[in-house]
């Protein structure tokens, strides 16, 4: 008489009983299972029954029994685990060629990814030490001027927002204003310029991580000219002895500061970075006069999280009433601190990463891992014919389905985690290359974090069942009987999933083809575009604001007395990145219709150096010069030039601004006009410009000839050493500040490359070996058609017809959408290419020939077979 079943949750436990033990062992624990749960059923009630059985299956699985009654129930996981290991093992070395393709790929693979991993992990990581991340407001200023001026917008505000911000709005706790600079310090007797030196409030503390190893943190900023220096500069410049209390000349002027305290050196994965930290109030610019004058960061610590909704809708009435007063539309929006490094157009001291690039990269990582999949998959199901025999045998032994299953998933694990211990020693060894690549310091010790190191495990167990899932399902339901008697054949899923992968490797090569070379050519674009100024072969040197004119105007002559400098000029800004803004009017209109602009003072030598084009009127003159040197500002009289767009601002055409008076805070004389050119990013539009004659500047631009640069630059050292004693001797190209600017696209561009060319060898290795074992399929075919007559060229035609055909396919489905993609990218320049024909092409021919390649290699080795050999084996 056949028994009632359970019914309810033991059924789940029954299947997961019967998938995991050996059939043999199902007669003697089932019975006695089902008899202790009927006389649970009776005594206790289903509900407590149900949960005893089910605790019941579970001891079962206990490491090293399986059962109560005799000793082969008994099964240890271990001794099961062991047993799996050492097929996997055998098996792997049995099958050499495809172990070595799907290692190969999965360590070049693995590699690719932990080192892209290393770099988005870094750079997702930027602010989040911080306690208070998420109740911390970075200041954005938005203003603007006149009828005819856009809206400007940046980080930069006045000393006045912090202190007004923390009366007016009770959601703000405190704020914090900060200046990134360089300063001059002295270290044995000799000037050093210290790059990373920030001026902060003293409520720095407040807002901001620290970890204080001497001084008191309501103190150590609390006056002027006091200083906190992190624990690496303390042991530079002091080395064992205490600093506290000691004295640091800073800046040309010598002015002593006073060492407040000592913190431990500040993260580098932060928006802002220091070695020295200094009161604000040194810098004598705490006033609460005007919102202009906006030289300074400020941040705003919020008492909840919620406020970043409701002040917002405060500020903007206030700022509309504040603006009526100073005739100027000025407003102010808050940016989450913990998403600036990531989601903010706007870079402060330390440059920002867009989240697009992450995304681009994050994309690149996992389409190399798809690929380095499907060429583990589409070999073990082209394998499976050999393998059949295999499973038909085990199978037949007493081996059920599930036991295949987890034997055929060992086999992809054990392959994957022998690839992961390679791949981390390559990324060791590669890191440094990688961090030259990308300009970053990522580091080594990264790789054994606990949370990389959980990341990457579980990353490759993913990796191992992604793999192994479908071959272990596929090759653990072949029928034994089918098998033994030679009538196996493969399944049309598994030559359709064989076929769809190989669309989807090429199909990503395609993408990643077309991605570089559009990448490549927006950036040869902008490293050849005409700007309107020369770049090549200008040095720029930083002097400082203080240095008298006399003494500038002495050093300049000198400089110019050598054969190989052309010329010398003193501005504020190179041409390569000018952000000042000004506004200019006429006088005769209304002062609250002037016009926004951007500014920049120079010297009569400017235009010369920078190779800018003057299409009317004159170039600024040594005499113009003079006439701004005197102390009372209102006392100089001012020359200007104009850009041509500038001169359009007020109607004007080139020869019709030559004479015109205008104001740029001061009234002046239009002199001359210049073409529009490039002074800022191609990300933005060609703006206005307004140069100003000026005896004051920071840097000086030499222009060289470039025969002899290392003697040029060694006698630039000997006059600067010998005209500012009290400046480290510093200088750099302006070609390389330009490319800063495109720092990101660049770093994109080279990892681009690198891993578009590892995406592509990768397919074309599971191309290659997928084409080894179809072909090795059918070489009787290709024996019977050389023996009719068949070319060789007929034979390679047939053999890598098929894949061709494939590779055509993943052509058609990937170039419209790389193609919309990197259009996309291209518009987030103001001047850009467009996506080239030819990319299309090119992407096109290459993939292509490179499938026919590498398919025909093993098409001419069959083609040259002898099919004699060939028959006779079969």
């Amino acid at each position: 008489m056949k028994r009632n079943q359970p019914k309810g949750p033991p059924e789940l436990f029954i299947s997961f009983f019967r998938w995991f033990c050996d059939p043999e062992i199902h007669q003697f624990i089932e019975g006695d299972l089902f008899e202790l749960y009927d006389q649970r059923l009776e005594e206790k009630g289903k509900k407590k029954a149900d949960l005893l059985f089910m605790k019941d299956v579970l001891q079962l699985f206990r490491p090293g029994i399986i059962g109560r009654k005799k000793n082969h129930y008994q099964t240890n996981f271990i001794d099961m685990f062991r047993n799996n290991f050492k097929i996997a093992r055998r098996t792997l070395w049995k099958n050499k060629p495809s172990t070595i393709i799907n290692m190969l790929g999965l360590t070049v693979g693995m590699t690719s990814c932990l080192m892209i991993a290393l770099f988005v992990l870094h750079e997702v990581s930027f602010d989040k030490f911080q306690p208070n991340a998420k109740r911390i407001a970075r200041v954005v200023m938005e203003y603007s001027m006149g009828r005819d001026g856009g809206v400007e917008e940046g980080t930069f505000t006045s000393t006045k927002v912090a202190p007004v911000f923390s009366r007016t709005f009770p959601e703000v706790e405190k704020g914090i204003r900060m200046n990134d600079a360089s300063a001059i310090l002295q270290l044995n007797n000799q000037p050093v310029l210290e790059s990373n030196f920030l001026y902060a409030d003293s409520t720095f503390f407040d807002a901001f991580y620290y970890e204080m190893i001497e001084g008191n943190p309501k103190t150590a900023l609390n006056g002027p000219n006091k200083l906190i220096l992190t624990e690496s500069m303390a042991k530079k410049y002091f080395g064992d002895k205490d600093p506290i209390g000691q004295g640091m000349e800073v800046g040309e002027e010598k002015e002593l500061f006073e060492i407040t305290g000592i913190v431990k050196d500040y993260p580098k994965n932060s928006q802002f970075y220091f070695d020295f930290l200094a009161s604000f109030s040194s810098l004598g610019a705490n006033q609460e006069e005007t919102y202009w004058n906006a030289n300074y960061t400020t941040y705003l610590l919020l008492n909840s999280e919620e406020a970043f909704h409701s002040l917002p809708d405060k500020i903007d009435p206030f700022m509309k009433k504040e603006s009526v007063e100073m005739g100027a539309s000025v407003d102010f929006h808050l940016e989450h601190f913990d998403e600036v490094h990531l989601f903010s157009p706007h870079s402060d001291m330390v440059p920002n990463t867009s989240i697009t690039y992450l995304y681009m990269l994050g994309a690149i990582a996992f389409l190399i891992l798809v690929i380095v999949c499907s060429t583990y998959i589409n070999l073990s199901t082209a394998k499976s014919v050999e393998r059949a025999k295999e499973v038909g045998i085990r199978k037949v032994s007493g081996a059920d389905q599930g036991q295949l299953f987890w034997q055929f998933i060992g086999e992809s694990t054990l392959l994957t985690f022998l690839s992961l211990i390679t791949s981390m020693a390559l990324t060791y060894l590669l890191l440094p290359n990688f961090n030259d690549l990308i300009g970053k310091n990522l580091s080594a010790s990264e790789l054994i974090q606990p949370s990389f190191l959980i990341f990457t495990i579980g990353l490759t167990l993913i990796i191992s069942i992604i793999a192994g899932s479908y071959p272990a399902m596929i090759l653990s339901k072949f029928q034994p009987i089918s098998i033994l008697k030679g009538v196996f054949k493969k399944t049309n899923s598994a030559k359709w999933l064989q076929q769809s992968l190989t669309v989807f490797q090429f199909g990503i090569s395609v993408f990643l083809i077309i991605a570089t070379l559009v990448i490549s050519g927006q950036l040869n674009f902008i490293q050849n575009q005409d700007l309107g100024y020369d770049r090549e072969q200008i040095i720029a040197l930083s002097i400082g604001w203080n240095k008298d004119n006399k003494q500038v105007s002495t050093f300049k002559k000198e400089l110019k007395s050598h054969s190989q400098i052309i010329n010398v000029s003193r501005a504020a800004n190179s041409p390569v990145n000018i952000q000042s803004g000004y506004s200019m009017n006429l006088p005769t209109r209304p002062e609250n219709e002037y016009i926004s602009v951007n500014a920049n003072p120079v010297d009569d030598e400017f235009i010369k150096v920078t190779g800018l084009e003057l299409i009317a009127g004159q170039d600024f003159t040594e005499n113009m010069i003079h006439l701004t040197e005197n102390e009372n500002w209102d006392d100089n009289e001012f020359n200007y030039i104009l850009t041509e767009n500038a001169a359009a601002k007020f109607g004007w055409s080139p020869d019709e601004a030559i004479g015109k008076r205008m104001i740029l805070n001061q009234e002046g004389t239009v002199v001359g006009v210049i073409k529009n050119f490039h002074f800022q990013s191609l990300r933005n539009d060609l703006n206005p410009l307004v140069l100003f004659t000026s005896s004051w500047g920071s840097r000086l631009l030499v222009k060289v000839n470039g025969q002899d640069l290392p003697g040029t630059l060694a006698f630039i050292e000997e006059q600067w050493k010998k005209f500012m004693p009290d400046r480290p001797f510093s200088y750099r190209f302006l070609d390389e500040d330009y490319n800063r600017m495109y720092q990101s696209e660049m770093q994109l561009g080279k990892v681009m490359n690198i891993f578009a060319t590892m995406a592509i060898i990768l397919a074309c290795l599971g191309l290659f070996g997928l084409s080894s074992y179809m072909i090795q399929q059918r070489l009787k075919e290709v024996s019977i058609r050389k023996v009719l007559g068949a070319s060789t060229w007929q034979v390679l035609q047939m053999l890598s017809g098929n894949f061709v055909k494939l590779v055509l396919i993943a052509i058609v489905i990937a170039t419209p959408l790389a193609y919309w993609v990197m259009h996309q990218w291209l518009e987030d320049f103001a001047f850009h290419i467009s996506v080239p024909i030819w990319a299309l092409l090119v992407a096109t021919i290459a993939t292509v020939g490179i499938a026919f390649t590498t398919a025909g290699i093993h098409g001419l080795k069959a083609a040259w077979s002898n099919p004699v050999k060939n028959l006779k084996s079969e």
